[in-house]
């Protein structure tokens, strides 16, 4: 399974980023997709996840209202939307895949995407 995730960059307070994180070697539309982010010296927090649908998702609580996770199971990509960015949503995102198939549950992980929100 090899995901890319792209879109990353240097964005002042209050603008807006777009990440798309593309799949193969996977059945896309069975895995269970997420973003993480890691902070300098922090771990590798949840910040949103999908379910293989798309119909339901989730958030961490400080970027409720401003993120919005989606897919695209046609493109096997999937994005998050980025608006208001903070300087503390700075760090490497990383888009992380579960198949909900096979007899274990895997987890896989993309090389990750910087991103960094100037105040």
């Amino acid at each position: 399974v090899q995901l890319q995730a792209s879109g990353g960059g240097l964005a002042q307070a209050g603008g807006s980023l777009r990440l798309s994180c593309a799949a193969s070697g996977t059945i896309f539309s069975r895995n269970d997709m997420g973003w993480y982010r890691q902070g300098p010296g922090d771990q590798r927090d949840l910040v949103a996840s999908t379910t293989t649908g798309g119909g339901s998702s989730t958030y961490a609580d400080s970027v409720k209202g401003r993120f919005t996770i989606s897919r695209d199971n046609a493109k096997n990509t999937v994005y998050l939307q980025m608006n208001s960015l903070k300087p503390e949503d700075t760090g490497v995102y990383y888009c992380n895949a579960k198949p909900t198939y096979g007899l274990k549950r895997l987890s896989f992980w993309g090389q990750g995407t910087l991103v960094t929100v100037s105040s």
